[in-house]
């Protein structure tokens, strides 16, 4: 079941992203992890993360988990809820760029700060 977050992506994916060359498929098992969002073509990753990703454990979950995606030849954009349902251009956008190799992504994504409530909700991809 997607959350609140990941259904808008999903919506934003298919309404505002050029078509050709962009499909993204959502819930993909990639061994033995499920992506929220692949397009395959151009294998991004585009994930949704919400509060409990800025957890001690979660972080260090998420990063084994990027480096095996990355090993794999995958590029991941991590974007928070917050991120998806109030800032839907800047993450449209970012994902477009990384579409269209205008985004240079980090080979490793740097770990997000939380915030002083424990909401991990710094940008990061």
């Amino acid at each position: 079941m997607q959350t609140e977050p990941e259904k808008k992506l999903w919506m934003l994916l298919r309404k505002r992203l050029p078509q050709e060359d962009t499909h993204f498929r959502k819930q993909v098992a990639l061994g033995s992890y499920v992506v929220d969002f692949l397009c395959l073509r151009a294998r991004l990753i585009v994930e949704v993360d919400g509060d409990q990703h800025g957890a001690e454990t979660a972080l260090r979950y998420d990063e084994a988990r990027t480096n095996w995606l990355e090993a794999g030849g995958f590029r991941v954009l991590r974007f928070t809820n917050r991120q998806v349902m109030t800032e839907a251009d800047m993450v449209i956008d970012t994902i477009h760029a990384a579409l269209t190799g205008t985004l240079e992504l980090c080979p490793t994504p740097p770990t997000p700060i939380p915030s002083p409530r424990g909401g991990g909700e710094e940008p990061y991809i």
